[in-house]
């Protein structure tokens, strides 16, 4: 009892003695610095915490975010590899973030889900001219409209398999945009990928021990949006990326390129399509054009991704490889809520609930990807596999800050999608499973793994 007394009582002084400071312009800091004192006003926004002068020229917030997933797995074909349901921490996120004064800010961004630590956003941006921002540091590129929202504010679980498998994720860069109400624009250099210890340990050995560059991206990014009202907006955009080998890809493996992702969802860890290491790659060129739209609870969206690979000239294959894919996704929110368009991001935003305790959103979606290029390539073919996927879910937000998402989906792989020779595709001539899809008799019409998904995520933003 003694203890907590002179707790609180510390507790007290200190809090007294923080208001007194406040009120001086100035004070010293651990250093022996003279620093400028601001008192700040603690409030709490939606549910996040923010401290801010009185003066608005200083803000400090946090952002954090828990994602709980579940997923169960079921329908495939006898003869398939077990593909098992389980459950995961699919995000435990927590940012600091600044506006330091009105012209600079900053944010640095960590992931903690199922006890790995990865860093996210890490940056320092100028953003003191009116329209303008420049950034350097980690975080995404503008390229696909779905890579760039939020995962708290998407449709389904999981990014569509044409955004994991082709669109940038964060990475090293220099970053400039210009925005306003009908027109975005976007510019970024990026250097290596930011993500775990593993993509680091590569980065480093890569410099010390074969003296590898990190490599160099560009992309660029148009959007255009004729209507953009609170309540009805249409985003029509498109980007480009040259993209250069890197060295976080892998140890000693500077020249190649690989696309592998999984079938739209992440508790199942098999990667049904997967190009494997395609060496000797001089560059990729990738594309994509984003079409979306919302009208009061309504919103929707889509994109055509597609990737040519280049070879280095001495291999002699002339002709680039040629993957693409394309999404097409829907909501409706059920109880008079509206959609919500971020300008300033280029993308979607929270939903505005219809109810005071929340609402419910209906969504619906279709997807394919092609990792195929075998047509006149001869023993220089490629089969990565091809997907379609058809997916439908229920929503449900409760106040502004926790979301309960359902989702169904069915997957059709094709008899090439044996992740990298791993994985059976069908049945050979004698009734067995086999690996190999030139072994495999299609006479069940059956050739390639099928199968259906439940899903649920439960998640909460504070």
């Amino acid at each position: 009892m003694k203890k907590t007394v002179l707790m609180l009582a510390a507790l007290v002084l200190g809090s007294m003695a923080f208001a007194q400071n406040a009120d001086k312009k100035e004070a010293v800091d651990q250093y022996g610095n003279t620093v400028n004192v601001k008192a700040l006003e603690t409030s709490s926004r939606d549910g996040i915490l923010v401290f801010e002068s009185k003066e608005k020229d200083y803000k400090f917030w946090f952002d954090a975010r828990v994602q709980v997933d579940f997923g169960h797995y079921f329908g495939a074909q006898e003869w398939a590899d077990p593909i098992g349901s389980g459950a995961s921490i699919r995000r435990a996120r927590f940012a600091a973030k600044a506006q330091i004064t009105p012209d600079w800010y900053g944010e640095i961004d960590m992931e903690l889900a199922n006890g790995s630590f990865e860093l996210k956003d890490a940056v320092v941006r100028y953003n003191g001219l009116k329209n303008w921002q420049f950034t350097v540091g980690s975080m995404k590129p503008d390229f696909t409209m779905s890579r760039n929202t939020s995962s708290r504010y998407l449709m389904f679980m999981e990014r569509p398999m044409v955004i994991n498998a082709f669109a940038p994720s964060r990475h090293l860069g220099v970053f400039a945009k210009y925005t306003n109400k009908y027109f975005f624009g976007s510019a970024s250099v990026l250097f290596q990928e930011i993500e775990g210890q593993e993509t680091r340990d590569f980065v480093e050995a890569n410099n010390k021990d074969y003296g590898m560059d990190e490599g160099l991206s560009y992309v660029g990014k148009v959007v255009v949006r004729p209507i953009n009202e609170p309540d009805l907006g249409i985003h029509v955009g498109g980007a480009v990326m040259y993209d250069a080998p890197k060295t976080s890809d892998e140890m000693g493996v500077y020249s190649g390129t690989r696309f592998s992702t999984r079938n739209t969802t992440n508790i199942s860890r098999k990667k049904y399509i997967d190009t494997d290491d395609i060496k000797n790659t001089d560059h990729n060129l990738i594309a994509t054009a984003e079409l979306a739209g919302h009208y009061n609870g309504l919103r929707l969206e889509g994109a055509w991704v597609s990737d040519w690979t280049y070879m280095k000239p001495e291999v002699g294959i002339d002709k680039p490889y040629h993957f693409q894919g394309w999404y097409v996704e829907g909501a409706c929110l059920l109880l008079g809520g509206k959609q919500s368009y971020d300008s300033d991001g280029a993308k979607f935003n929270r939903v505005r609930t219809g109810r005071s305790w929340g609402d419910i959103e209906l969504v619906g979606k279709y997807e394919f990807l092609d990792m195929n290029d075998y047509e006149g390539r001869g023993e220089q073919a490629i089969y990565g596999g091809s997907a379609e996927l058809y997916g439908a879910g229920l929503n449900f937000y409760f106040s502004k800050n926790v979301k309960i998402g359902l989702n169904y989906q069915y997957v059709n792989n094709d008899r090439y999608a044996n992740g990298k020779g791993k994985l059976y595709v069908g049945l050979d001539a004698d009734g067995n499973p086999t690996k190999d899809f030139t072994k495999v008799t299609a006479a069940d019409g059956k050739a390639g793994v099928n199968y259906h998904m439940l899903l649920a995520r439960f998640q909460v933003a504070f």
